[in-house]
């Protein structure tokens, strides 16, 4: 992960230079919000899945780059005043903090479209219909169907006794759908059969789901210091979780078999998958 989050990181600091004129400042906030901080653990999937087919390296960067820069863009938002309000991100303050609120809204945005104009260059992939494929995936995890959904859902479930089975949909979409797209982009890539295609998208899903669950938790047991932003923060806010509907210990539980779940999905792939049946057993043991 260490390595993947250095070649991607090299790829952000080209794909998002600094900007001369007076929209500099918007060029500094989208370079804040992005380079620097992370786990890259969406990008770390994007190379991992790609590398399964044998992409060239270059190119999955650049994906993982702009998937990347869509997370960047949600995080932006989502710490919002108008949305979940806090003041620190990755351990540093918020992106609305180090500037303003009306700068952090258009850096969100401009990272947003970023995204999508790296996947429509030639340099991504030579392929049209793979450029077009990675664009209508990843709005599609990102829209009104995807992770904007989902935010609405958190924000109008507030204070309210979700079931398990709403609990889920919300991750799914919230967060799930960003995290599904990053495992399925590297078979888009390689021009996978639509079995591997679907078979990585469900690892991703899972994965996804568990990651959530993890956060959650994280939310409750960690400290300011391992998670890089206010911490009992969603528990404060009457957020709905699993944690929330199950307790802790069952919604760990269930993490990890979520996490097992993931990992019988890449079967498929043999030991070339060991990576990412790595990473399904490590986003349920981490603390941050």
């Amino acid at each position: 992960m260490t390595r993947a989050a250095e070649v991607v990181e090299q790829a952000l600091d080209v794909l998002l230079p600094d900007t001369e004129g007076m929209e500099g400042r918007l060029g500094e906030a989208m370079r804040y919000a992005t380079l620097g901080g992370g786990k890259r653990m969406r990008a770390f999937l994007v190379m991992e899945s790609a590398a399964l087919f044998g992409v060239a390296e270059t190119s999955a960067a650049r994906v993982a780059a702009s998937v990347e820069m869509l997370h960047a863009y949600s995080l932006v938002h989502d710490d919002l005043p108008a949305m979940d309000d806090d003041d620190l991100r990755r351990g540093k303050p918020s992106t609305h903090k180090a500037f303003d609120e009306a700068t952090a809204i258009l850096a969100g945005d401009a990272l947003q479209t970023r995204a999508f104009e790296i996947l429509a260059e030639s340099d991504t992939h030579s392929d049209p219909q793979a450029r077009c494929e990675l664009v209508a995936a990843l709005g599609a995890a990102a829209g009104a169907k995807g992770m904007a959904g989902g935010q609405m859902i958190d924000m109008v479930s507030e204070g309210q006794e979700l079931s398990a089975t709403a609990v889920t949909r919300l991750q799914a979409l919230k967060t799930g759908r960003l995290i599904q797209y990053s495992a399925e982009a590297g078979a888009i890539l390689g021009r996978a059969s639509s079995q591997q295609r679907h078979l990585l998208a469900a690892y991703g899903r899972d994965l996804g789901a568990a990651f959530q669950i993890a956060d959650d938790i994280l939310d409750i047991e960690g400290s300011v210091a391992e998670i890089g932003k206010t911490a009992g923060k969603d528990q404060a806010a009457g957020k709905a979780t699993m944690v929330a509907v199950l307790g802790a210990e069952m919604a760990k539980a269930h993490a990890e078999m979520l996490a097992r779940q993931a990992a019988d999905h890449l079967r498929d792939f043999g030991d070339r998958a060991d990576t990412l049946r790595a990473l399904a057993a490590f986003v349920v043991a981490r603390r941050s």
